[in-house]
């Protein structure tokens, strides 16, 4: 029988679809290879995010080809949807599927086994009527978390953002499915799930459905005993939803919060729909709804026509904030987007520049985070055990080492005082006969 490999690159919700893909692959006879680096069949679920993303497919390509010179090669994901002609060129793939076709790849791969012929689906563009498409996962890499897809595409056409058109537009998994899924995770052991889209915010947009009703099915399951949620769209995080959210005692007060900039003239050339006051009250609002609530976000520096006073502007208000967490990273240009032919682009050097201040400034802070957590006894989810620590997550995703070589706690939640700041972690104690 023939083995397989699948090799993911990009978001959670690519993480989630190779689960699903795999799953159907072993569901058809199909065996996951022992050998990482080599099997009959290589599947590449792609990243288009940025140029630097696609560089990264085309690198994974050739490595996957030298090392499988006789291997069926299978491009998926993002790239080829948002980038057809050029997915086209990559002489590598024998079989290149767009982010509608998944569906199609027993079908696609079995054609293949057949013929012996190229195969290239990509549609030109999702149909505006266009469905969730149906897919599952009954377990997942990890073993304690698992990331449930609920919502896929994006309505919002940021000036900077490819990922409408590899995405389409909104739409969501029913209820009804979301409840089966979880019910499956849950027998199989999972305590923690993350409900994970592509602009998870619009999730039941134009249904009668929303992101609180998610979550408060994943709450009612028995079994899983913790929910989070994925990136969030800050303006989406209305007073009702919020109210709901906090309700719900599983539920984890991690918020990632989009920002992208503290800037409100960088804000509105990149088509966000909020402005940094607006920002500022949503945080207040939840910090407000929820005890020691975590706020994470992912911060650009160098857009188009990002001066120095908004660079500075951008720093300040996230000094403001007080995130405990953030992903620092340089605008890059992606063609096919409003901003990449826009004037006055910021300079390589200068964006790296940047990109190394607010990295600074946001280390300090993720430091203040961690230290603002010290004392506190807190429920740990322990996930494994590494190097005689066990390592896990409070509910507002605060990483925690413990001491120990127990490894029947992983899977647990326990009990643990914080007692120190490690390498961006927390050090704690397991707090005895408290589970």
């Amino acid at each position: 029988m023939m083995n397989f490999n699948i090799l993911t690159l990009g978001c959670k919700v690519n993480q989630y679809e190779s689960q699903a893909m795999r799953e159907n692959l072993m569901r058809h006879g199909y065996l996951p290879s022992s050998d990482r680096d080599h099997a009959d069949i290589t599947i590449i679920n792609s990243c288009t995010v940025t140029a630097v993303s696609d560089a990264k497919n085309r690198k994974l390509l050739h490595r996957v080809r030298r090392a499988n010179p006789e291997g069926i090669i299978i491009l998926t994901g993002c790239m080829p949807q948002a980038f057809p002609e050029e997915a086209r060129q990559l002489s590598e793939c024998d079989i290149i599927l767009g982010n509608k076709e998944r569906a199609q790849l027993i079908d696609a791969l079995e054609g293949y086994l057949t013929t012996h012929s190229r195969m290239v689906d990509i549609p030109a563009h999702f149909n505006q009527n266009a469905v969730f498409e149906p897919m599952t996962v009954s377990s997942f890499n990890e073993h304690t978390r698992a990331f449930i897809k609920i919502e896929d595409g994006c309505n919002r056409f940021c000036s900077y953002c490819i990922i409408p058109y590899a995405r389409g537009r909104v739409r969501s998994k029913s209820p009804k499915a979301l409840r089966a899924e979880l019910e499956q995770l849950a027998l199989n052991g999972y305590r923690e799930v993350v409900l994970v889209g592509i602009n998870l915010s619009a999730y039941g947009q134009g249904e009668d459905f929303d992101l609180a009703d998610a979550v408060e099915i994943a709450c009612s399951v028995e079994g899983i005993s913790r929910v989070r949620l994925g990136s969030l769209e800050p303006e989406q995080m209305t007073e009702p939803l919020v109210r709901r959210l906090a309700a719900q005692e599983k539920f984890c007060p991690q918020f990632h919060l989009s920002l992208q900039s503290g800037c409100d003239a960088t804000l509105k050339a990149m088509n966000r729909h909020y402005d940094s006051a607006e920002y500022a009250e949503i945080v207040r609002r939840l910090r407000a709804a929820f005890d020691n609530a975590a706020m994470t976000t992912d911060v650009m520096v160098g857009f188009a026509g990002e001066t120095e006073k908004d660079f500075q502007a951008s720093m300040e208000f996230v000094k403001s904030i007080g995130f405990a967490k953030v992903h620092v990273f340089p605008y890059s240009q992606r063609k096919g987007t409003k901003a990449a032919d826009a004037p006055q682009q910021v300079a390589p050097a200068e964006k790296e520049r940047r990109a190394a201040l607010m990295g600074e400034l946001t280390e300090g802070d993720r430091r203040t985070f961690l230290t603002s957590q010290v004392g506190l006894t807190e429920g740990v989810l322990f996930e494994r055990l590494r190097h005689g620590y066990l390592e896990g997550y409070t509910k507002n995703y605060t990483p925690v080492h413990v001491l120990s070589d127990d490894a029947a706690l992983c899977g647990e939640i326990h009990m643990v005082r914080l007692t120190a700041v490690g390498d961006d972690c927390c050090i704690g104690e397991l707090v005895k006969g408290v589970g």
